[in-house]
């Protein structure tokens, strides 16, 4: 017999439904605010990545950009880097980076720290690099977090404390050293000088082989005696900075001074031209006038020997940012290896052959320099020249 729906079972029926719409209602209340609270939360994490300095980097197993923060533009404006491996967008290279620490974060399944140089515009930088392997997602794909915090500050002021520290420790035992050198060398020229003018007494008694081979031995003694003078002297200047006068300086004058006291010098290389481009109206330095020409003749003297007496140096003046007046003198000689331009301004460092120099020019030349609250600075390349600059405030009216 069929059934017959009844009153009740209509009821029923409408009464299933309206639980049906309570619970689809109170669940739709759920999913919304779970999605406020997903905003809320994305909002706070996107708030934290907005306020770290640090580039944030996902790479791909296969050194792809999938995502970056906000840093990379301010960075690297105008460029797309997502789809692009990293090697390619950081070193502008086509080839994997040797030692990568991302591909070792991925190969060991641990966090990576390095030091990594990258060029970034028109000087390098140094980057602390931490490298962090991602857990995989459902695809398996794996993915490393790259951090990339620009250091380059933070290990300038380093080195400058380092040098500025390491030059007031060496001042002291080079100026004891160089007077403890001093007594006996003095001694040793007196008595060279002595046998001299006694051995000019022999000449028809003796030998006359003899008698040369007498005047070679005492000419040479005396030479080298006032080579070690000449060291010397650099040492104690380089120890015991001398008082200085401090008065307004044309920086211009100063190079046309150091030029004409190094004219004899350059016209024995015959195969070097030196081009001056000094700025006109260059507003003056305060300063010390002699202590600053010691720097220009270490840095032309240093330009050259770079040039083998072969080659052209550039010598220019101006006014730069801030106000600053800048002396900068180029060559295109050897040029200095990337990896040793940091130590160029320690004491006792050099990269001239043995006998060509004892290393302390350029550090002499920084002391000078930061004494004047200036900045002396490198770019150079090996086999391209150098060019060394020299930034000191300006005296404006």
């Amino acid at each position: 017999m069929p059934h017959t729906t009844t009153l009740a079972d209509l009821v029923g029926i409408e009464h299933c439904k309206l639980g049906f719409y309570q619970e689809l209602q109170q669940k739709v209340e759920q999913l919304k605010s779970s999605n406020l609270e997903l905003e809320r939360k994305r909002t706070e994490i996107q708030a934290l990545l907005d306020g770290i300095t640090d580039l944030m980097v996902v790479l791909s197993e296969d050194m792809r950009i999938q995502r970056v923060n906000h840093v990379f533009a301010e960075w690297y404006p105008g460029i797309d880097p997502v789809g692009r491996r990293c090697y390619e967008v950081f070193r502008g290279t086509s080839f994997i980076c040797a030692d990568c620490p991302a591909l070792r974060a991925l190969d060991r399944d641990e966090i990576v720290k390095d030091l990594c140089v990258y060029k970034l515009g028109e000087r390098f930088r140094q980057f602390d690099i931490i490298a962090s392997p991602l857990k995989a997602g459902p695809t398996g794909e794996r993915q490393v977090l790259l951090f990339k915090r620009d250091v380059t500050l933070e290990k300038e002021f380093q080195a400058q404390f380092y040098q500025a520290e390491k030059m007031a420790t060496l001042g002291t035992l080079t100026a004891g050293v160089a007077h403890e050198i001093n007594n006996p060398l003095t001694a040793i020229n007196g008595f060279a000088q002595g046998l001299k003018r006694r051995i000019g007494r022999l000449q028809g008694q003796v030998d006359a082989d003899l008698y040369e081979d007498f005047c070679e031995y005492t000419d040479t003694i005396i030479k080298e005696c006032l080579r070690c003078r000449d060291i010397v002297r650099t040492l104690l200047t380089f120890s015991r900075p001398t008082s200085t006068s401090l008065a307004q300086v044309d920086l211009n004058r100063c190079v046309t001074d150091t030029l004409f006291v190094l004219k004899h010098l350059l016209k024995e290389q015959p195969g070097l031209t030196v081009r001056i481009d000094l700025e006109h109206e260059l507003p003056p330095i305060h300063g010390d006038e002699s202590q600053l020409k010691q720097v220009i003749i270490n840095l032309l003297s240093n330009a050259i020997d770079a040039t083998g007496g072969n080659g052209a140096i550039h010598i220019r003046t101006a006014t730069v940012t801030g106000g600053r007046v800048e002396l900068v003198i180029e060559d295109s000689g050897c040029g200095i290896p990337h990896e040793l331009q940091h130590r160029l301004f320690e004491p006792f460092f050099t990269t001239k052959p043995v006998g060509k120099g004892v290393g302390i020019g350029l550090s002499t030349c920084y002391a000078i320099v930061k004494s004047h609250n200036g900045e002396i600075s490198v770019t150079s390349a090996a086999g391209q020249g150098s060019a060394f600059r020299v930034a000191l405030p300006g005296v404006h009216a």
